[in-house]
């Protein structure tokens, strides 16, 4: 299945965060945070302003971003689980 978002949503993938801290301690899933860093897969063609133009969206497929541990609304696809956000709930893109 192929989703395409509508307006200013973007689809995300969560990042899975690491199950081992760096002195080695394995940290059980029951215990770990959820991952507030994902991949942008797919973008919507962005937002009307009052004069009906469409604004151009900051993201891009294939982007980090980082953004709330409880932002977006998640779906399962395919056994994947994506999450669908607005643009403005990202924070940031994370520069590599």
């Amino acid at each position: 299945m192929k989703l395409r978002p509508l307006h200013d949503r973007v689809i995300v993938k969560r990042i899975e965060s690491e199950t081992k801290t760096a002195s080695g301690i394995v940290i059980p899933d029951n215990a770990a945070e959820k991952p507030d860093q994902g991949e942008v897969l797919a973008v919507g063609p962005g937002k009307k302003n009052d004069k009906g133009d469409l604004g151009a969206m900051s993201v891009k497929v294939g982007d980090r971003v980082l953004f709330g541990k409880y932002s977006g609304q998640t779906v399962k696809v395919d056994g994947d689980e994506l999450l669908v956000m607005k643009e403005e709930d990202l924070f940031a893109v994370v520069e590599k």
